[in-house]
């Protein structure tokens, strides 16, 4: 009787190949990287479209950004509790939606809630990809070339932003940067459903839900009292309070997760030096490089004069850079390491920022955007990959989803709070004028505070990076 059972049992799905499980989960990050960039290209259309002001386009990107940053966490432990494949596609699903939530607004209010909630669905999905590539390849140098990959398809992402973004905007309107991913996340949503299996390497512990509520509220309080700076200033009550409330925040965040049974994010991990030093090194690098897309779209349109499609080819060549970047750096590891290989692309990084800090209202293409900005990515991309190898090398099985969700919350935590330094400094630079001029010495102050931002990095890098990947 049991050996018949055995037999009229329900086979179990073999493994797809390797190289199915790299593009299935490839296409999930470049969706989630795509709808950081794609936005910027359509920003001044949605201005006109919905009424919008500046500080409202600052916060199109930041609602998306700070949902996604901060729910990666949870969306990391959710995988490796109740199953990476089921997270993946409870994120994508979620994220399809909002995109056409997002399409279809009637008002500014509409908008900011669809791109906060795709953040939600961002935030889910993301861990889940870097979680079953890694579990799926082999620690070593089969893994490092998949995880170059994952983040050159990640670098990509920006490339077909500002390029699908430009050409979206001249020939439909902004509404189709939002939806046209409703038809490729759905037809991303069957394949995933049809070809992956599921894995989870932890036990059924509760998810922290307050933990992600503290640290997602923590950081929009953040980053909308730095914003609240350039038209109140520093000393004002409606700038110190909510920076103060925001601060209060994150440490009771901290307290929390000292304390709960289930941490969202376990103390001790931090103790790891692969870990919180990659981890500290991607936070400052997010810091900087993430608005890179979103100055030089702006200064192209309002400077330079280019229509929104001639804003994404002219970054064509940056976004190959990060993706040519990115292919190179799992060789360069195997040759010098990962600490070497991060620190270089860093400093690549600081050479172009510093070029861009140059740049002049009467700027030409080749040296105020191409050279400059196909430094900056260049750099980013031979920095990404290393970093991201480091921070998931010392994790336990258990821990790989919340580890993944780390890496990709300290960039885009990143990310999201300088946007909202390096504008608020951009914008109280210009003191209120659209002249060509002023909207260029707001944007040159911007690169300069990146660059010196970036320099920081690369000292701490050096110092504190460990040399080799699995080095405590």
């Amino acid at each position: 009787m049991l050996e018949t059972a055995e037999r009229t049992r329900t086979p179990r799905r073999t493994a797809p190949p390797t190289w199915l499980v790299v593009t299935l989960t490839c296409a999930g990050q470049f969706l989630v990287v795509l709808d950081v960039s794609v936005v910027n290209v359509a920003l001044p259309s949605m201005r006109t479209g919905l009424g919008l002001s500046e500080q409202g386009l600052q916060w199109v990107v930041n609602a998306y950004t700070i949902a996604f940053a901060g729910f990666m966490l949870l969306g990391g432990r959710a995988g490796d509790l109740y199953g990476r494949k089921r997270m993946f596609l409870v994120g994508l699903g979620v994220f399809t939606l909002a995109s056409l939530a997002g399409g279809l607004a009637q008002d500014d209010w509409q908008l900011l809630v669809a791109r906060a909630v795709q953040g939600l669905g961002a935030a889910v999905l993301a861990p889940s990809t870097l979680t079953i590539l890694t579990s799926s390849v082999p620690e070593g140098a089969a893994r490092a070339r998949a995880i170059g990959t994952w983040t050159a398809v990640g670098g990509g992402g920006g490339a077909a932003g500002g390029l699908a973004g430009g050409l979206l905007v001249e020939t439909l309107s902004w509404r189709w940067v939002l939806l046209i991913n409703v038809p490729v996340g759905a037809a991303l949503l069957c394949a995933a459903a049809w070809f992956l299996v599921e894995g989870r390497a932890g036990d059924r512990r509760r998810l922290d839900l307050p933990g992600a509520l503290l640290v997602t509220a923590g950081l929009g309080t953040l980053a909308y009292g730095i914003s609240q700076t350039e038209a109140e200033g520093w000393t004002a009550a409606a700038t110190l309070l909510p920076l103060l409330a925001g601060l209060a925040l994150i440490a009771l965040f901290l307290a929390v997760e000292a304390r709960t049974a289930s941490p969202l994010m376990p103390l001790g991990l931090l103790r790891l030096r692969s870990v919180a030093s990659a981890n500290v090194s991607m936070f400052l690098c997010g810091f900087a490089m993430f608005c890179m897309w979103f100055f030089m779209t702006l200064y192209a349109q309002n400077v330079l004069g280019y229509t929104p499609l001639e804003a994404g080819l002219a970054l064509v060549p940056s976004s190959l850079a990060v993706i040519l970047g990115s292919k190179l750096a799992p060789r360069l590891m195997r040759a010098a390491g990962p600490r070497t290989v991060a620190v270089l692309g860093t400093l690549v990084a600081v050479a172009g920022f510093a070029w861009q800090s140059r740049m002049t209202a009467e700027g030409s293409y080749a040296t105020t955007i191409l050279v400059p900005g196909v430094l900056m990515m260049l750099g980013a991309g031979l920095a990404s990959t290393p970093l991201a190898a480091l921070a998931t090398s010392g994790a336990a099985p258990g821990e790989a989803g919340l580890v993944s969700g780390l890496v990709n919350t300290s960039r885009t935590m990143g990310g999201s709070l300088g946007l909202a330094v390096l504008s608020t400094l951009a914008a109280a630079r210009t003191a209120g004028s659209g002249t060509p001029e002023a909207l260029t010495e707001g944007y040159a102050l911007a690169f300069r505070v990146g660059t010196g931002v970036l320099v920081a990095g690369v000292l701490l890098m050096w110092i504190w990076l460990p040399r080799t990947a699995g080095e405590r």
